[in-house]
């Protein structure tokens, strides 16, 4: 008796996930993918603004770029720039070598570097701002990159869209079935949605012409409907 105890039990045991995922999935429902797509404007902007300077000893070529830099911050607050929107990215002093033939490199001077990440909350002022940082003094100008301030708030858009199209592919499948389609009873949003910012190259020169383009928004979701028949 005891050995048919247990036999049931396990029985039991084994048949519980079964009847678990049956109650989880219905037998009669569909599942299908919506997708949407949103263009989206970009409203920010972060540049790389730097100054390299180069001197015979590593204090002269410290304080040149010390004395370069500081101009440049200044051209940047001046210009309208919060101290949250300015941060030092990279900064380094090195020796300059020089190659001789069968005989070890000699050091011919040194090269300091600064390098600040600068964000932009108006794109409609970028040019000017690029205007003003070269004016100043900068001579290294690294990549551009948009994006977008609310992100969260238009991929909530989105992703509404893409729940719409899922429901709309679901009913055109339901009526060629010749079934009703009745409430989602599952939705998984599928990963990737995040856009790539946008980057280019902005060259060193005085009114540089600037086009932020338009990032495109993606969410993708796949929903399981109940048929009625």
């Amino acid at each position: 008796m005891q050995s048919r105890t247990v036999a049931w039990l396990m029985a039991a045991m084994l048949m519980a996930p079964v009847a678990q995922a049956a109650a989880e999935s219905p037998e009669h429902a569909i599942t299908v993918r919506g997708e949407a797509t949103l263009g989206v404007a970009p409203d920010l902007a972060t540049i790389n603004a730097g100054v390299t300077s180069r001197a015979k000893t590593a204090r002269e070529a410290s304080d040149a770029n010390n004395k370069a830099m500081q101009k440049v911050l200044a051209a940047l607050h001046e210009g309208g720039l919060a101290d949250r929107d300015v941060r030092t990215e990279y900064l380094s002093l090195q020796p300059l070598r020089e190659d001789v033939r069968n005989a070890p490199d000699r050091i011919v001077g040194f090269q300091a570097s600064n390098t600040v990440s600068v964000r932009v909350r108006d794109v409609a002022r970028l040019g000017a701002v690029l205007d003003r940082v070269i004016a100043s003094g900068a001579n290294e100008i690294s990549g551009i990159s948009f994006s977008v301030s609310d992100q969260s708030k238009r991929l909530d858009e989105a992703r509404a869209a893409a729940v719409a199209d899922a429901r709309r592919k679901a009913e055109v499948l339901a009526m060629a079935a010749g079934v009703g389609l009745g409430r989602a009873i599952r939705i998984v949003e599928d990963g990737g949605h995040a856009p790539v910012p946008y980057m280019v190259r902005a060259a060193a020169a005085p009114s540089a012409a600037i086009a932020t383009g338009e990032q495109t928004l993606r969410a993708s979701v796949s929903v399981t409907f109940e048929l009625k028949h």
